[in-house]
């Protein structure tokens, strides 16, 4: 199953948002639009992360089955804004996360880029 957001990079790169196959899940690395694009990071990791539970959603999911995240930042000065949005977002549910520093993501407002991965038993 693929779920598409409608987001304009899907139909130029030629990729879902997320892809359903079994109990796994896949969300593709995930940015925020705007208006959100244009805020701090904390507000688009906040978007980012609201763009993925929706993804998880229509996949028959939710946050609560996410056991990994891939975080990408512009600036590792971010962490803590990022950081804070991701907590907020999954509670308890603690997933195994990976944040790294990279040079630059495909608009230049954009601050941070997440994928997540959900197992849906």
């Amino acid at each position: 199953m693929n779920i598409s957001s409608g987001g304009d990079f899907e139909q130029i790169f030629g990729y879902s948002r997320a892809v359903r196959v079994g109990e796994h899940i896949h969300v593709s690395g995930t940015t925020a639009r705007e208006p959100f694009r244009s805020g701090d990071a904390y507000e688009q990791a906040s978007a980012v992360l609201s763009i993925i539970e929706t993804a998880l959603r229509e996949a028959g999911s939710s946050l609560a089955a996410v056991v990994r995240t891939v975080t990408y930042v512009t600036d590792i000065k971010d962490a803590e804004l990022v950081a804070r949005a991701h907590r907020e977002a999954f509670g308890d549910v603690l997933p195994a996360a990976t944040m790294v520093e990279v040079t630059a993501l495909l608009d230049p407002k954009m601050k941070v880029e997440i994928e997540a991965y959900a197992i849906e038993k």
